[in-house]
């Protein structure tokens, strides 16, 4: 029986041969070897030596096999894969081959047909890439917490498609500065690579326009407008959480973009192994190439953001009201600009100045609190500055009394105050492990024991944390 299936197998070989080039059967179809046959479940189990395999097979010859499995097998016939994952252990994976679809067969019922190696349409439109021209990279200030993300996005924007930061996918909270990025990257790759076709675009945008498209039966026209693109930057991607057929189309089109070297930025408010709603395929696609995380900026970084706008703008705002700005915006961008804004309009309409008594005003009714989570930059800066030590010296291998000291007390504020485990603390604090977090912690509690004066010391500091209960 095992004979009879493995020579019915044969023949599909020779059916294929017969209808594909000589480089295109030896590349996809000649390393596939038939393994079983289900007779009770109509199952063909075949292995193939990759994933990368069993993708083009799966995007450019799904309609073809089923139409030559079924002239040799008979009708319903379900294809596997056991996919060859580490070839040193002899490691595999089954995967079940997805049903044909109107997707597959408008995009490529053959790849003889192709129009272009890369699949693109001979003649295209102009294109707008719908980039905001003022959010670049010279305006996009550095600091810790942004400094990787940054650096990689302006290599990619000089090597777009070129580095194996594809995709790149970006997350962050809200307001921390992703969208000002992903811009950036756009217009530099732009003002480089003129010609190529850079496009912006929303998750919620994309959504509407396939949503659109399926209804005006134009599905094929809108996947084929998307695979001609060489820079897609796609805003808030987690909004597909809940959409199955947007998230299936994008599959497609992702797949074409990344097989032909096309630049794919991806931006989301969480990390891909948080995307609930998602499917495994589309995931792992996400985090093959670069996942960066853009935290919110630290104080440090708002001040610097803040004078830089008043450069850039030409205002004029002390450095106190700055710094007190700075403190209260929650580490959001978007707060930064928004108090700077109205503190502006109100000096212009009220002919005052930019003073400590119109900032408190200003972020009162622009800045919410609640709730505002403490950061190890928070507790950093408040300890550092009631021991009047820098954070470098706290970061430092010394010793010094003064030093253990604040680096113990960051500590233990740290793990009493966010939910991080003591290893991140760690890495955090001077790129400590996280046995010296325990033994911090420990010491603090014993001294708290005994000593009132320090006790008073650390309610000092807690006073000074403005948490918000």
């Amino acid at each position: 029986m095992v004979n009879k299936h493995k020579m019915l197998w044969d023949k599909c070989l020779v059916l294929i041969k017969e209808k594909v080039t000589e480089q295109q059967y030896n590349t996809w179809f000649k390393p596939i070897v038939f393994e079983s046959y289900s007779v009770e479940t109509r199952t063909l189990l075949v292995q193939i030596p990759s994933l990368y395999v069993y993708e083009y097979l799966e995007q450019y010859y799904t309609g073809f096999l089923n139409k030559v499995l079924t002239h040799c097998f008979g009708t319903n016939v379900k294809l596997h894969y056991r996919v060859v994952v580490d070839k040193t252990h002899n490691i595999a994976q089954e995967v079940e081959a997805e049903e044909h679809s109107d997707i597959n067969a408008a995009q490529v019922s053959s790849p003889e047909k192709n129009q272009t190696p890369a699949g693109r349409p001979a003649h295209l439109q102009e294109l707008n890439p719908q980039l905001n021209i003022r959010q670049t990279f010279n305006n996009f200030i550095e600091g810790e917490s942004n400094k990787l993300p940054r650096t990689v996005g302006l290599s990619i924007a000089e090597h777009p498609g070129k580095s194996t930061f594809n995709p790149f996918f970006i997350y962050g909270p809200s307001g921390c500065g992703k969208t000002h990025l992903i811009n950036a990257i756009g217009v530099r790759c732009k003002e480089i690579y003129p010609a190529k076709r850079v496009l912006y675009v929303s998750a919620r945008l994309f959504q509407v326009q396939y949503t659109d498209s399926a209804r005006q039966n134009t599905t094929n026209d809108f996947i084929n407008f998307y695979q001609s693109i060489d820079v897609l930057i796609v805003d808030d991607i987690q909004e597909w959480a809940t959409a199955p057929k947007t998230l299936d189309t994008f599959f497609h089109i992702f797949n074409h973009l990344f097989r032909n070297g096309k630049q794919i930025i991806l931006a989301s408010d969480r990390p891909p192994v948080e995307l609930q709603g998602m499917k495994d395929r589309l995931l792992t696609r996400f985090s093959c190439g670069l996942i960066a995380e853009l935290e919110k900026p630290n104080v440090q970084l708002c001040i610097d953001i803040l004078k830089s706008k008043c450069r850039r703008d030409g205002l004029k705002i002390p450095d106190n009201v700055i710094g007190f700005i700075a403190e209260t915006a929650n580490g959001s961008v978007r707060d930064l600009e928004g108090v700077v804004n109205s503190l502006m309009a109100y000096s212009v309409v009220y002919n005052c100045n930019v003073d400590m008594h119109l900032a408190e005003r200003v972020i009162k009714r622009a800045v919410k609190k609640d709730n505002k989570p403490l950061t190890v930059d928070d507790i950093l800066e408040k300890v550092c500055a009631h021991y009047n030590v820098t954070q470098q010296n706290v970061f430092s291998r010394s010793r010094k009394r003064d030093y253990v000291t604040v680096r113990q007390i960051s500590m233990y504020f740290a793990q009493k105050y966010t939910k991080m485990p003591a290893s991140r603390i760690g890495q955090l604090i001077g790129n400590r492990d996280h046995s010296t977090v325990i033994h911090s912690c420990t010491a603090v509690e014993r001294r708290l024991k005994v000593d009132k004066a320090f006790v008073e010391e650390l309610n000092s500091i807690e006073n000074s944390f403005r948490l918000k209960k």
